[in-house]
């Protein structure tokens, strides 16, 4: 296992490439939080359950990497405040060498 590369755009617009690791079982929230590209306390506020939409992000390029959604996270997202179609919840996209490459811009704090 190795590092891969994902590029992630702040809610200031800066755009960040950050190396993150598969073999730590990682959510890109937690990468997101590792890195402190969003104010404490505005991303993963229930921890990654999926059951507050903070860590929402906008899939900019690499969708196609990623699987599918589930119920969960589309009824959160159903509920979430500014949603986009490529909106996804950064809590449930695990960094696996499948998504290396992946690019997101993390979605306004409510």
């Amino acid at each position: 296992m190795q590092d891969i590369n994902i590029k992630i755009t702040d809610r200031h617009g800066e755009t960040h490439d950050i190396a993150a690791p598969t073999d730590m079982s990682m959510n890109l929230m937690e990468v997101i939080r590792s890195y402190e590209l969003a104010d404490e306390g505005t991303i993963g506020v229930c921890g990654g359950m999926a059951m507050c939409a903070s860590c929402q992000v906008y899939v900019i390029d690499g969708a196609e990497k990623l699987v599918e959604m589930d119920a969960e996270e589309d009824a959160m997202l159903s509920e979430a405040f500014h949603v986009e179609p490529n909106s996804r919840l950064s809590c449930q996209i695990h960094i696996t060498e499948q998504i290396d490459g992946l690019e997101v811009q993390i979605a306004p704090y409510p």
